[in-house]
């Protein structure tokens, strides 16, 4: 279950509209508002990588991508490891039944 927020999502979206329009830095909006300088920066961040603003940083829709694709490649990989230990376990099943 996910961390409650600490700060509403209308003061945050209100912090990043002012500090995008104002011109005004972020840690001054931030502090006008009541908002934690790195949260704030943080969202400011993240809205101008899904307009195109900063095209070093992944979209939001990228970020999830990237997300389903580790959890995904996770369950890949231990299910591997189950296979692998499967296929040793009925090897030396088979191996101990051979007559020599």
């Amino acid at each position: 279950m996910p961390r409650p927020r600490k700060y509403p999502d209308e003061l945050i979206q209100r912090g990043v509209r002012l500090a995008l329009e104002s011109g005004r830095p972020i840690s001054h909006v931030a502090r006008d508002i009541g908002l934690p300088p790195e949260t704030l920066r943080k969202r400011v961040r993240q809205v101008e990588a899904d307009q195109g603003l900063r095209p070093d940083l992944p979209t939001s829709e990228e970020r999830e991508e990237i997300k389903q694709l580790r959890k995904e490649n996770f369950e890949l990989r231990r299910a591997n490891e189950i296979l692998k230990a499967a296929s040793v376990f009925f090897a030396t099943e088979l191996d101990a039944d051979r007559p020599r």
